[in-house]
């Protein structure tokens, strides 16, 4: 009986097992087998992709030490916290000098590392470089002057902002778990630009928050198309070698010669990492130059006008691909973020920025990262 049994359930097993094959073998998606051998992303990534190379700058431009430079020790409870969540890099800059830096597991001030979705808000920078530029309007043009595929369908209705706001009502599958999701096929896969024409507008744009990486993915392809440059090209001529970056970067590909997954797999370290932070917390200006107008600045750190769909509140966490905490430590801050617990915070009135790199994150509280509290509460209290 038993033995009858147990072989019932490896026939079950088996015609499961084939028909995924013959699935995966059929429809083209045999990026599902990179997604089940890997099974979850992780920092080291970019060795499983092809990259293109942010090269660091001609002209690099390192932090100053501060004197009192790694002379006050961690709080306890910000040393469990980083602990438990195994980081691996933590950089405290205040009134732009590096005041504590460590690393482990490896890691060192020159160690890629992926971003992954701090990328997101690498590409709303550029965004803001390209309508400086001239490349780009303003952000309230439509997606379709730059790509055909979105002047019909209700997808002609999207502009910029609704992608740069997380509205724009794709039908982007924004799962991490599933083998076979829109996210899942973009990191594993090899045909970015034929996922993103398969998109669909299936929500009006502009009326309620729904983050989706593939909006990243499309604000990527409109930069192409309005600069004609890579991403990556145009990332290191207006921040990399502006901002005196001191070591390359990479950017990983959907395959060689490919596109840059820009939602997320820009691979750098906590000190180039920084330098978004520095940009921001002055304005757009580095050093003198005006690299973003300050307008868009503004505008990227104001909460979108958009409604969570969670309460049917308008939304106090979101600006233009830039997460913002209106109130933390009777003060404000804004912050970018990766899936792991990536983080380049920044608090303006305290003229400090903080990088985290590590390999885990903490639970939510809202649409906030509870252990970026932490990270701001003690950071402020010692430096």
């Amino acid at each position: 009986m038993i033995k009858k049994i147990l072989k019932t359930i490896g026939i079950i097993i088996l015609v499961i097992i084939v028909g995924i094959n013959v699935y995966v073998i059929t429809t083209g998606k045999t990026y599902f087998y990179k997604a089940v051998r890997y099974n979850f992303a992780g920092v080291d990534d970019y060795q499983l992709f092809e990259n293109r190379v942010l090269h660091k700058s001609t002209q690099p431009q390192p932090w100053l030490i501060s004197r009192d430079f790694n002379r006050k020790p961690l709080s306890d409870k910000l040393e469990k916290k980083l602990d438990s969540l195994k980081t691996f890099a933590f950089l405290v800059i205040k009134n732009d000098s590096v005041v504590y830096e460590s690393y482990s597991d490896g890691y060192s001030a020159s160690s890629f590392s992926n971003s992954f979705s701090m990328a997101k808000t690498v590409v709303s920078i550029l965004i803001g470089a390209a309508i400086k530029d001239g490349k780009i309007k303003n952000i309230d043009q439509a997606v379709g002057d730059f790509l055909p595929d979105f002047n019909s369908g209700g997808k002609e209705k999207i502009t910029i902002k609704h992608l740069l706001t997380m509205s724009s009502g794709l039908n982007w599958d924004e799962s991490y778990a599933s083998p076979f999701s829109m996210t899942t096929e973009a990191y594993y896969g090899s045909d970015l630009p034929k996922l993103m024409s398969s998109l669909k507008a299936i929500e009006e744009p502009g009326k309620e928050f729904n983050y989706l990486s593939g909006n990243t993915q499309v604000l990527a392809l409109i930069l192409a198309k309005a600069t004609g440059k890579h991403l990556a090209e145009y990332a290191e001529e207006k921040l990399w070698q502006p901002m005196g970056a001191e070591n390359d970067a990479l950017w990983c590909l959907d395959k060689k010669g490919g596109i840059e997954k820009a939602y997320c797999c820009l691979n750098s370290n906590a000190r180039d990492f920084a330098r978004l932070g520095k940009l921001y917390l002055q304005n757009g200006n580095w050093n003198g130059t005006q690299i973003i107008d300050s307008h868009y600045v503004a505008e990227s750190l104001k909460p979108a006008n958009v409604i969570n769909p969670m309460d049917g509140k308008p939304i106090d966490f979101y600006g233009l691909h830039w997460w913002l905490m209106p109130n933390v430590s009777n003060t404000k801050a804004f912050y970018a973020r990766g899936i792991l617990g990536q983080f380049v915070i920044v608090v303006p009135e305290y003229n400090i920025i903080i990088v985290r790199l590590g390999n885990l994150k903490g639970p939510k509280i809202g649409e906030q990262q509870s252990e970026v509290y932490t990270y701001i509460e003690e950071v402020i209290k010692l430096f």
